[in-house]
């Protein structure tokens, strides 16, 4: 791999003695790493897991694993997985991920909110949003709601409503160098600096977001002072209110230059790639919500009926939030959100199902979401009819089931539902996904 020239200078200064150890650590491949998903009940037992993490392990998944497919697991590599864990949300947050695609902080947020609290997963690019709302249905969580929005705009209907704002910055890319060489083209020697003030740009409006007493992580997947610490400083320059907390040096993380409280990832001394990460602290007095205008549900008395109707039949919990149709589609949201009918939804809450004439349609995220234990009928299959159902095909069962509905599951994890008719389990895999194992 051959480095920018004015790359490899900067680093030579910035590292010193170090530097001769960072350069070769191109010369290695990327380490692959992912997390398991602790929503789910199927857990299956995997090796080489990361010192000091609760869901982290070394190692490639595929694509097309049954694992991948039900959300059991997510691939993220070592370094961004610090991320969401220095954050770490307790239970009943309200969050906001504000640069969120392709998911890999937000599943990890969704980790340890674990179907409580609200998390505002947020992407400007329409295209990357497709990805992330892809991720998030997989994952199986109930409590987020995708948005497809500018920093601006978010910030004009959550005005000082986020405990919690992770914000993993667009950079110049300098830590995924060696995982995606194709980055090197966009670098240029003044391009952290250009970065730099679109970062500040964002953080302008994510202040704006944070409630008093709130918390604020700042993340790059680069190496460049311009963008970290010297954006950091700005910040506290900036508002008064805000204070560096320490972030745990864990697994050979260095601290940030001049700026011990945050840290910097290399790939000589961390296995992984290339991150920067500070927490913020807000010392302003904590604050109830100022009242505003919230989100309410809204069922005609045909579709509560047809709902209820489902539910009774083919669930055992009742599932909390706000109903929400759009068109004949319907959804449940977090409660307390405020009003969100300005803004560019793109994944509104968990999608329950469809209405159809006199009947309801089960949703494939709402059978990704539930468990085994809260549905009244489910179907295990193995992993080779596994193979069978996500290509597209109908399913042969060894036994006649009694017909109606039925959770389909693989390694104890839902994959959707499905209808079953004698001994044939009929496809409700989505088209968009199918694929050949």
């Amino acid at each position: 791999m051959s480095l920018p020239e004015k790359f490899v200078e900067k680093y030579r200064t910035i590292l010193g003695s170090e530097a001769e150890n960072f350069f070769a650590s191109f010369k290695e491949e990327a380490v692959a790493a992912f997390r398991v998903n602790p929503l789910k009940d199927g857990q299956v037992p995997f090796e080489n897991p990361i010192p000091n993490t609760d869901w982290g392990y070394y190692g490639k998944v595929s694509g097309k694993s049954a694992e991948h497919v039900s959300g059991l697991i997510y691939s993220q590599e070592p370094a961004a997985q610090m991320v969401a864990q220095v954050a770490a949300p307790t239970k009943g947050m309200k969050v906001l991920d504000l640069a969120a695609a392709p998911g890999g902080k937000t599943t990890h947020l969704l980790s340890y909110l674990d179907n409580t609290g609200i998390l505002v997963s947020n992407e400007i690019s329409k295209k990357r949003c497709k990805a992330l709302v892809e991720n998030v249905e997989r994952f199986g969580a109930r409590n987020v709601l995708v948005t497809n929005e500018s920093p601006k705009k978010l910030a004009q209907s959550f005005k000082h409503y986020f405990d919690l704002i992770v914000l993993d910055a667009p950079c110049s890319g300098e830590g995924m160098f060696r995982k995606d060489p194709a980055a090197m083209q966009y670098w240029h020697e003044d391009y952290p600096t250009e970065c730099a003030e679109l970062q500040k740009e964002i953080l302008r409006e994510a202040v704006k977001m944070l409630t008093p007493g709130g918390s604020l992580v700042y993340s790059t997947c680069t190496w460049a002072p311009e963008e970290n610490e010297a954006v950091v400083n700005w910040l506290l320059s900036q508002y008064d209110f805000l204070e560096l907390v320490e972030v745990p040096k864990i697994n050979g993380m260095a601290e940030g230059i001049d700026m011990p409280e945050a840290a910097r990832m290399y790939p000589h001394r961390f296995k992984g790639e290339g991150q920067f990460v500070a927490k913020l602290q807000d010392k302003r007095p904590a604050q109830p919500l100022a009242s505003s205008k919230l989100a309410k549900s809204q069922l005609n008395k045909k579709e509560q009926k047809l709902w209820q109707a489902f539910a009774k039949e083919n669930i055992k919990i009742k599932l909390e939030g706000l109903y929400q149709t759009f068109g004949d589609q319907l959804y449940l949201l977090p409660q307390g959100l405020p009003d969100i009918s300005r803004l560019k939804i793109a994944r509104n809450g968990l999608h329950l199902g469809t209405f159809k004439k006199n009947r309801f349609e089960p949703s494939f995220a709402l059978g990704v979401a539930l468990k085994k234990s809260e549905v009244v009928q489910s179907i295990e299959i193995d992993i080779e009819q596994f193979k069978i159902y996500v290509s597209g095909n109908t399913l042969p069962l060894s036994k006649n089931y009694k017909k109606g509905w039925y959770q389909i599951l693989v390694n104890g994890n839902g994959l959707g539902f499905a209808k079953v008719t004698g001994n044939t389990l009929k496809n409700y895999f989505p088209k968009g996904l199918r694929f050949q194992a």
